[in-house]
């Protein structure tokens, strides 16, 4: 058994096609889009679609499984972005840049909806700077369409319905007083005003983009060449953009750790003086304490021999009037006593303090170096207790993100719970970290594909009927889905083993049936819209 595909990793980027500067790369235009769009096509039609990454904000990898070639990738990852400097479609063949932030609601309708669908074409719109992805064989069985508006500023992702209503949208739209907005959910989509079409004189994308320093990484190859002068050059600004962007919020948050740590210093270094003249206070007390008796209530100061000075001048000591005689001597002895306890504690507040405004100042020279990191750089400050982690949001309002599964959950007959894995790797994680020994596990048994998990409880026996529905997912997430019919593997995960060595999501079977599976249309399609 051949695996279903390949593990897809988030790392930081490496940048190894860069050279250019993001001031010095030009968008986008529409003859570029229709370079990349013929491109593309050839590559992506009937790709069956494993799963959309978020790449918050507004970008998103699309994942999917291309009919198995001799030597063809086992996957392809297609990057859209709606950044507004650097709107985008291409093959992702580099790694990819870890982004942080929240993932809004659109990146999990995406994947409610194309999950398990097949890419059907990719075509260009009026000749302009919008790309439509159109799937079929949906987990709702409804056509869907993802319009990618790569339009500078204005960019967005749009998923749309069979009649091009507006299903969800990756910005929306602001809401502006005598303005009716271009989309809106439930209505049809429509593309944005302007001249649509290349103009006679654009030059085409190789003139444009530089040729990357060094060939593509991975398994695609040279077959997406014109993808890869984009990803290098315009992908390869946006990193640089993303890296400022980091680098100007480094130093914002630095600064402002710095000024107050300068006023605590401030703060600390007055304290200190004061305590160096605790020796003072505790004359002064002695002074007064000579002179109680002849202290009145309500007076708010005397004037006393300094005995402890030279030629004994006079001194004046201030009194609380509310305060009894006896009482205000009391003040200086207890004043005494606190500038002394707090002594030491001070020095150490004081010495900790000095080291946070040289460790902070050292960072923001470090912020300034291009050739600084400043995601490390924020990572080591916050390790080192100069900066705080950075909030996406309200803690209190933010929701714990849910782990990531190695695999899509589908009710069958019964009610009983079948497990698809999304990926080789997820394939393995499935069948011997999420099965127990009485479940039922499937495959293609001609082609590569997903592992089917049906989850039973122990002695339980599965219904046919059920038996029958996961085997038609196990057609579904395969090659077979092509022609709706397939051999499947059938067996107890305590059967399904793992060779020593073996790559991700190969298999060996030590007992068994195989069945034969006609793919109901209708039927799958229930099971996929759960």
């Amino acid at each position: 058994m051949e695996p279903g595909g390949s593990g897809v990793a988030l790392q930081r980027g490496r940048g190894v096609g860069l050279r250019q500067q993001p001031d010095s790369i030009p968008s986008l235009q529409a003859g570029h889009v229709a370079e990349l769009v013929a491109e593309l096509q050839p590559l992506l039609k009937g790709c069956s679609v494993r799963e959309i990454q978020p790449l918050p904000p507004r970008d998103l990898l699309l994942i999917v499984e291309p009919p198995p070639t001799p030597d063809g990738p086992p996957i392809l990852r297609l990057r859209l972005s709606a950044s507004p400097e650097t709107a985008r479609l291409h093959l992702q063949q580099d790694r990819v840049l870890v982004h942080d932030g929240p993932e809004g609601p659109f990146f999990k309708l995406l994947n409610e909806e194309l999950a398990g669908a097949t890419v059907r074409r990719v075509e260009q719109v009026r000749g302009d700077r919008i790309v439509r992805l159109e799937f079929g064989a949906t987990p709702s069985g409804r056509r869907r369409a993802l319009m990618a508006e790569l339009v500078g500023r204005h960019s967005n992702l749009i998923l749309v319905g069979p009649e091009d209503e507006v299903l969800g949208m990756l910005v929306p739209t602001p809401a502006r007083k005598a303005h009716t907005p271009r989309i809106v959910l439930g209505q049809a989509w429509s593309p944005p005003g302007g001249k649509a079409g290349p103009g006679a004189d654009s030059a085409s994308l190789a003139e444009v983009y530089a040729e990357p320093d060094a060939l593509p990484p991975g398994p695609v190859k040279d077959r997406a060449p014109l993808s890869w002068r984009v990803e290098c050059a315009v992908g390869g600004a946006a990193q640089l953009n993303r890296r400022d962007s980091l680098r100007k919020k480094l130093q914002s948050r630095a600064q402002r750790k710095l000024t107050r740590a300068r006023g605590l210093v401030k703060g600390l270094r007055k304290r200190s003086s004061a305590i160096e003249g605790a020796e003072r206070v505790q004359q002064d007390g002695e002074l007064l304490k000579s002179v109680v008796g002849n202290l009145k209530p309500g007076q708010s100061s005397v004037e006393v021999p300094d005995w402890f000075t030279e030629g004994a001048p006079p001194r004046t000591l201030e009194l609380d009037p509310r305060r009894q005689p006896a009482e205000n001597v009391q003040r200086y002895f207890d004043r005494h006593k606190k500038l002394l306890r707090g002594r030491e504690s001070l020095e150490r507040e004081l010495q900790l303090a000095q080291d946070k405004v040289t460790g902070l100042e050292a960072l923001l020279l470090a912020a300034e170096d291009n050739d600084q990191d400043p995601a490390a750089l924020d990572a080591q400050a916050v390790e080192a207790g100069l900066l705080d982690k950075p909030q996406e949001a309200d803690p209190r309002k933010r929701k714990a993100p849910e782990p990531r599964k190695p695999y899509l959950s589908y009710r069958v007959h019964g009610d009983l719970e079948a497990r698809v894995g999304r990926t080789a790797k997820d394939n393995d994680d499935l069948t011997f970290r999420h099965a127990r020994g009485n479940d039922l596990w499937m495959h293609t048994a001609d082609c590569p594909g997903s592992h089917v998990v049906l989850r039973l409880e122990r002695g339980q026996e599965a219904p046919q009927e059920a038996i029958l529905e996961a085997g038609m997912l196990a057609v579904h997430f395969s090659p077979a889905r092509q022609t709706g019919r397939a051999q499947v593997h059938v067996a107890p995960i305590k059967q399904v083993h793992k060779p020593r060595g073996a790559k991700p999501g190969l298999v060996t079977l030590s007992g068994g049936k195989t069945m034969h599976v006609r793919v109901k249309q209708t039927r799958l399609a229930e099971l996929l819209r759960g």
